[in-house]
């Protein structure tokens, strides 16, 4: 006797919920999944800008160790991190405008504007880069 509710002989013929190892990845499922991503780097993210601010306002002596910090290897990384993820929520977030707005739903839009939010990021990312080192006259 089955203690399911299902009358004996019948399996459960409802679908399987679909999962991340059956659907296929596509441009837009990875862009919403690194918005997200972006979004928690970004959170995570300021928790440096706090520390590098409060380190300002304890002196001279707090807010050298943060500069120091904020220029080793790993805080540069941290900053360049900071630096794409700002972009990329940025870019990515006023394409969720314009789907708001109903604009940008045909699948060749989609993977057109996807493309131009990675390559806005990185762009960005790198041209703020180079500006602060050219005017800080490491390069």
């Amino acid at each position: 006797m089955s203690t399911d509710n299902t009358p004996q002989g019948i399996k459960n013929a409802r679908p399987l919920s679909p999962h991340l190892q059956i659907y296929a990845r596509q441009i837009t499922s990875v862009l919403s999944i690194l918005h997200r991503l972006m979004g928690i780097a970004l959170s995570l993210g300021t928790v440096f800008l706090v520390y590098w601010l409060s380190a300002a306002a304890y002196g001279p002596e707090a807010f050298g160790r943060a500069q120091e910090f904020m220029g080793s290897w790993f805080g540069q990384l941290v900053l360049l991190g900071m630096t794409f993820a700002l972009f990329y929520h940025l870019a990515n977030g006023v394409r969720h405008l314009f789907w708001d707005a109903g604009i940008g739903f045909e699948l060749p839009m989609l993977r057109a504007t996807g493309i131009i939010v990675v390559v806005s990021s990185l762009g960005l990312t790198a041209l703020t880069w180079i500006v602060a080192y050219l005017r800080a006259g490491i390069l």
